[in-house]
Order: structure tokens, then C-alpha cells, then sequence
């Protein structure tokens, strides 16, 4: 099973990680996220992660709901275009399943591709495609 490291709560859809609260791990989930937290984001670990070239995927059902206020509401579309940006996948965990390079190399030794929906790592994605 894939490590992932959890931020926030776990989220409610089961996401077939096994969730660590500290390294080694191959991804990241953010399960949830405060208004402030979004608004500010800047979480040092999953920040690392992205720099690292790690998968990083947000729970939406665990995202705030939308506020009343226009303003506000504004700035939390903001905050998750520019996540989106840095490389941040938004999933409701429907599924969605990272593949790793050391799951692509088993896949593709037995013939095999990933189920839908499922999202490949960069190395993953070469060793699908037979570059490595």
C-alpha cells in the first residue's frame, strides 16, 4: 500500500493510501482544510512535497464551504487556482489511485495498464510509456 502523509483529517472516502505522519512517504493528502488555512496556505511539508516532485492530492469534501461573502469567496477560488498551479490534484476520492514507479515497473512486467482514473507519477507515466 502507498505511504501517504496526512494533513488535515482522514478523508471520508477510502483513498487506499496508508496515511503516516512523517517521512518516508510517496504522496501527500490534504483531507482537510480551515478557511484561514486556505486562504494562507503554506503548509512546509507539503510545499517540500511539491518541490520533491511528490504527488499531492486535496480531499474537496474537505475544503470550506463557500461564504456569504463575495470577497471572501473570491480569495478561496484564488487560493485553490494557485494550488492548483503548483501541481496540487483535487480528488473527491472517487477512484483516483496514484500510481508509483514501483507499481508501473509491476504493471507493465505483467502486460498490464492502470485502472481508470488513476493518476501516474511523473516516473510512473515514462515507465508506462516505456521510456525507463
Amino acid at each position: 500500500m502507498i505511504r501517504a502523509l496526512l494533513i488535515g483529517k482522514e478523508p471520508a472516502a477510502p483513498m487506499d493510501y496508508c496515511y503516516v505522519q512523517e517521512p518516508p512517504y510517496e504522496a501527500v493528502v490534504i483531507g482537510s482544510l480551515t478557511l484561514g488555512q486556505l486562504v494562507r496556505f503554506r503548509e512546509e511539508l507539503v510545499l517540500q512535497a511539491l518541490s520533491e516532485g511528490k504527488q499531492v492530492f486535496l480531499y474537496t469534501p474537505g475544503l470550506p464551504e463557500s461564504p456569504q461573502n463575495r470577497a471572501l469567496a473570491g480569495s478561496l477560488t484564488a487560493a485553490q487556482r494557485e494550488l492548483k498551479s503548483w501541481g496540487v490534484v483535487f480528488t473527491d476520492g472517487a477512484r483516483k489511485r496514484l500510481i508509483t514507479a514501483e507499481e508501473a515497473r509491476t504493471l507493465r512486467s505483467r502486460g498490464m495498464t492502470p485502472g481508470p482514473g488513476a493518476v501516474l507519477t511523473p516516473l510512473a507515466k515514462e515507465i508506462l510509456e516505456g521510456s525507463q
